[in-house]
């Protein structure tokens, strides 16, 4: 479909129903450039909404291949990821390959050979092992040798001389603290990962951080290091919970998810009882029992940033910089107000 198929009175119900103009909904259906990613998908629901079919891809050909490696699947904040990042690369012609790593399967490096031998034009790693603080960054350097362009989502390593592109997790802790002592709480704890990984470091950093600035200096509080799993946070807040929390912060939503089921479990009621915090803002958190108050990650704006950066980098403009994007925290129904202490008996 173009603007040519399209009658002005059919352009014109699409511009109403997207809220953009006749102008920017031609460019969309000719698929040209300039166009903001969630402009596009604005027309393109209104597409969908008045029963019209969607422009079908230009049948020039590819640009070139980029890899595109991520850790598995089962946090949907990486899919979420992979979707923008291979949504904005294929508005720039590339095709996306992309590489799901899980516990047991390929790891990165067997991916990264596979990717060269396809002759890639660049690679995108999503919370790889440069994420994790005991991994060498040798690799990396190695990769840089021969001259492949790479950027780095979550986890940036001072020591490794490339782009990324980060959520800032201190920030994201000083924004659940300061809420969480808004609402009278101080008795405020962190499940979140291994202190090895990146972003559970600067987690926890931030933590302590905010317990002493929004608290006070002697915040009774307490870090629990687990999985960034349902799992782990389950665990987790069940060893929190028995030591008094009245809120916990957790390092990712489906942490989050395990400590509502392990408040759940304890007999107690998220948030009359226990308030809980999550990281992501993963896709239906919306839609939790109860609706899960979260930070969060800018996966859109972040996702675009990584595309432009690795175009540059593909286009020789590389500097090892180092992005930072602000989570936002959503405060939705599993923060309440600190439970009254019961009246003591004498």
């Amino acid at each position: 479909m173009t603007t040519h198929d399209v009658p002005r009175t059919r352009l014109a119900d699409l511009a109403e129903h997207s809220g953009v103009s006749t102008a920017t909904v031609s460019r969309v259906l000719n698929r040209k450039p300039g166009v903001a990613e969630s402009t596009r998908q604005a027309v393109y629901h209104a597409l969908d909404l008045l029963g019209y079919e969607r422009p079908r891809r230009m049948t020039a050909p590819s640009a070139g291949l980029v890899g595109l490696v991520v850790p598995e699947l089962s946090n949907p904040v990486f899919p979420a990821f992979a979707q923008a990042i291979e949504t904005a690369m294929a508005h720039h012609g590339y095709t996306p390959l992309l590489c799901t790593q899980t516990s047991s399967g390929v790891t990165e490096d067997e991916y990264v050979e596979t990717l060269m031998s396809a002759d890639v034009a660049g690679i995108v790693f999503v919370n790889g092992l440069h994420a994790d603080s005991q991994a060498p960054v040798a690799r990396y350097q190695r990769l840089a040798e021969r001259g492949v362009p790479f950027v780095l989502v979550n986890g940036h390593r001072d020591e490794l001389a490339a782009p990324s592109v980060s959520v800032d997790e201190r920030l994201g802790m000083d924004l659940a603290v300061r809420h969480l002592a808004s609402l009278g709480h101080r008795r405020i704890a962190l499940a979140v990962g291994p202190d090895r990984l990146i972003p559970a470091a600067q987690k926890r950093e931030g933590f302590v951080t905010a317990m002493k600035r929004w608290v006070g200096p002697d915040a009774e509080h307490r870090v629990l290091t687990s999985l960034f799993t349902v799992e782990g946070g389950e665990a987790a807040a069940r060893v929190l919970l028995r030591e008094g929390a009245t809120a916990i912060v957790c390092g990712s939503d489906i942490m989050a998810l395990g400590a509502v089921r392990a408040v759940a479990q304890a007999g107690l009621r998220v948030p009359e009882d226990v308030s809980i915090v999550g990281f992501d803002d993963s896709p239906f958190m919306n839609f939790t029992s109860p609706p899960l108050t979260t930070l969060r990650q800018p996966v859109d704006a972040m996702s675009q940033a990584v595309v432009d950066t690795v175009l540059s980098a593909m286009a020789g403009r590389t500097d090892p910089i180092e992005l930072r994007f602000a989570p936002e925290l959503i405060v939705r129904g599993s923060t309440a107000a600190a439970p009254t202490p019961p009246p003591s008996h004498r």
